[in-house]
Parts: structure tokens; sequence; C-alpha cells
């Protein structure tokens, strides 16, 4: 059987910076920080207490508040992305076979807040131990995947992938590799997640994963600056409409970039920290590239993992000379995380989104918050730092690693 290509036909996303994929593309374009103090909950005693939530955004709006009660906040955002993209395809779902549609949903957490108040509110009344009937269904990842399919009737592949910050990267590889060899033509996939809570901002604290910058919030993810601290933690989503090229032709469809390739491996080291000679994240962009079918020099940008953290940074960076060599210096680097935040098993699909949309404007958005060099990186790599940056952009990486070791690197093509 030969691959089938797949191409890319509908964005949707909530994001610290923008809720649709027009408002997200002009927040990264300005280079706009989404980082202010914490509304979600009082976080006055935490050592951290700002984050990239996103802004003005009324569930009910979207979804009726019946419905909305038996959902954490994850699920909400990843059935509002869902229905973004599926409008932004347009798809017609009358003329289509439904049980040829899938639908693979990456979370690395799930419904932490859900989790969060039913304990807290059965420590308050453990003389009388009561929990919602909804807990366990509005905690589990997949939930996500199974109600977007239950509202369109989808009945294609249907499940979860979890692998930390690569989760959604991991669905949209596995949606990638299922209408390449036929399992369906139509796949919705991404990711979501909602972990700016007591335990989400107290957890990464006690990891001293966390910046501390509180007196400037929107300066605080910093990646590559010599005085970066830690990541911000983020919420958000991110959903992209997958098809196979023939599926998509078929219809008249609007092509917004080609998925041409994905790399995976493991770093088999720690808990938490990169490898330290960046073995794994080696081998997953030389895996891309194989699988693409593209040499190093075909690159034009990397959207790299770049999350703020002192040893994180330089392992990526590093890793990427490794690979691409004196290209690295002809490549645009950059790191959206500088804007939204890290937004944990969401984080592989909204980049995409921003590497797709990159591909649309011949634009790099910036690497935001730099003020000072850091000796650790060469100085002849553009990082894009503080400013937008036009250039051709035909092909372009995004990079995702995740706690335990989960490499993943997506390849997306500007179509011919």
């Amino acid at each position: 059987m030969t691959a089938r290509r797949v191409v890319v036909t509908g964005l949707g996303v909530l994001s610290p910076i923008g809720n649709d994929s027009s408002s997200f593309w002009k927040g990264l374009e300005s280079g706009l920080s989404g980082a202010a103090p914490i509304t979600l909950f009082d976080a006055s005693k935490f050592r951290t207490q700002f984050a990239c939530e996103i802004k003005n955004l009324d569930i009910h709006k979207y979804i009726e508040r019946k419905d909305a009660r038996k959902m954490d906040r994850f699920c909400q955002l990843a059935m509002i992305a869902a229905d973004q993209a599926l409008q932004h395809s347009e798809l017609d779902l009358t003329k289509i076979n439904k049980a040829n549609i899938g639908v693979i949903w990456g979370g690395g957490i799930g419904g932490l807040g859900t989790f969060e108040n039913e304990l807290i509110k059965f420590a308050e009344n453990d003389k009388n131990p009561r929990f919602n009937p909804y807990l366990i269904p509005k905690m589990i990842a997949s939930i996500a995947p199974g109600l977007i399919s239950i509202k369109h009737g989808f009945g294609g592949p249907n499940f979860a992938t979890n692998s930390a910050c690569a989760s959604s990267s991991h669905a949209l590889i596995d949606a990638l590799n299922y209408i390449r060899w036929g399992y369906a033509d139509v796949i919705l996939s991404g990711g979501s997640e909602a972990t700016v809570t007591y335990a989400g901002i107290g957890g990464f604290n006690a990891m001293h994963a966390l910046s501390t910058r509180n007196d400037e919030p929107q300066k605080a993810s910093r990646p590559y600056d010599k005085h970066r601290d830690g990541f911000v933690l983020g919420e958000g989503a991110g959903a992209l409409l997958l098809e196979s090229y023939e599926h998509a032709k078929s219809r008249g469809a609007k092509i917004f970039a080609e998925f041409v390739g994905a790399g995976l491996t493991s770093d088999a080291y720690h808990m938490t920290a990169p490898h330290p000679d960046g073995s794994g994240v080696i081998r997953v962009m030389k895996n891309a590239l194989k699988d693409a079918n593209i040499k190093t020099t075909d690159v034009d940008s990397i959207n790299t993992h770049g999350t703020s953290t002192p040893l994180g940074d330089i392992a990526e960076a590093n890793a990427i000379h490794s690979v691409f060599k004196d290209h690295t210096y002809t490549m645009n680097l950059n790191a959206t995380k500088s804007m939204t935040g890290h937004l944990l098993g969401a984080a592989g699909a909204v980049e995409s989104i921003a590497s797709i949309l990159s591909i649309e404007h011949q634009t790099i958005p910036p690497t935001i918050n730099h003020d000072t060099v850091d000796e650790a990186f060469d100085e002849k790599i553009n990082f894009t730092f503080n400013k937008a940056q036009k250039r051709k952009v035909h092909y372009i990486l995004s990079n995702t690693f995740g706690f335990g070791g989960h490499n993943a690197c997506l390849v997306f093509k500007k179509l011919d």
C-alpha cells in the first residue's frame, strides 16, 4: 500500500493570546504576552502568582450550562476548539460518511481541577462523604474525544494520547498515520489542558519549574534569555482537521498545509530532566526528516519546544545544531511559548497551528522577552528575538518534549 498524503483543512484554537486562529495569529505576529496575575483562584500564597490564562471566554456562549456542568474545563475547551476547526474547514457533515471520521485527542493531565475540587469538598465534609457522579468521566483525558464524537456522530477511530507535554503532538502523529494507511479519511485531532489550579501551580512550584517573576509576569517567559528562571503555566486548546489529500481535493477544501512527516523517540534518561547530550532530541528530528523525505537544508524554520528553563533551552539548541550543522545559521528558530506560556498537553497542537499559520503568512513569530545574551548559545543562531520576521517558509518543524523523556517532532509543508 502506498501512503496517502495528509493535509490540514481546518484550525481551531483557544489560547492566552487569542480565541480563534485569526486573533491567535495577530497575537503571535505582534509579540503579545499572555501572562498576567492568576484570576481562576487565589494564588497569593504561592511562589508563582501568575499564569497564561485564556481571556474573555464565556463558556456558556458555546456550551449549554447543563452540559458544561458535566465537563471539566479542559474538556470544555476541547469542545469549543473542535467546533471551530470543523467550521473553519467548511466540511459538510451531511455529505460525508461520519463512520469514517475519527477523533484523536491529547491531554497531559485531564480533569485536574475537577479532581482537586472534589477532594477539597470531601476534606471539608468527611463525615458525609459524597462525590459528584460525574467525577470520573469529567476527570479522564479520553472523555474529550469521546464527547466530540458523540456530539457530531463521528464513528471512526477515537481515543486519547498521554505523553505529558508531547501529548497532542502524539495525537496528531497517530492521526497522520491512520489517514496515511487508510483507517480514516478525516480525523479531528489536537489537545487541550486546563491546569491553572491550586495543584497545578503548587505542584510545579514544588519542582522549582515555574518562573517566579511576579513583579513582571508579562516578561517571565523568556526562552534563550540569560535570566530565564522557568516556564509560565498556560491553558488552552488546539484542534486541526486532517484529511487525505484526495478527500480534501474532491470537496474543494482550502488546504492550509501538508502534514508530511513526524518523529518519535524517548530520552530513556530521567523523569524530568533533558538528556545532557540531547540524544533523544537529535534522533527525533532526524526521524522526522527521514519520514518527510527531506534534507536538513530544506527546513526553513523550527518552532522549538523552548520552555524558558535553564537546562532545557540549552539542550534543545545544541541538539538542533548537531542535526542541522551550518544550516542552523540560515534557519529561523523561535519559541511561541514566550507568548502563550506552556500549555502542557495542548502545546503540540497549538504550536502546530502557529507553525501552519507561519506557512500561510510567510512570517516567523518572535521569541519575545529577550534582553540579555546568554553565552551558552551560539550567537550566530537566529532565534527571531522580539520581532516577527518575514521569510520564505516552505518546510517548518515543530518540537515538543514531555516529562518522562517523550519526544515528538512534526513536519509541515506549504502545499505546492
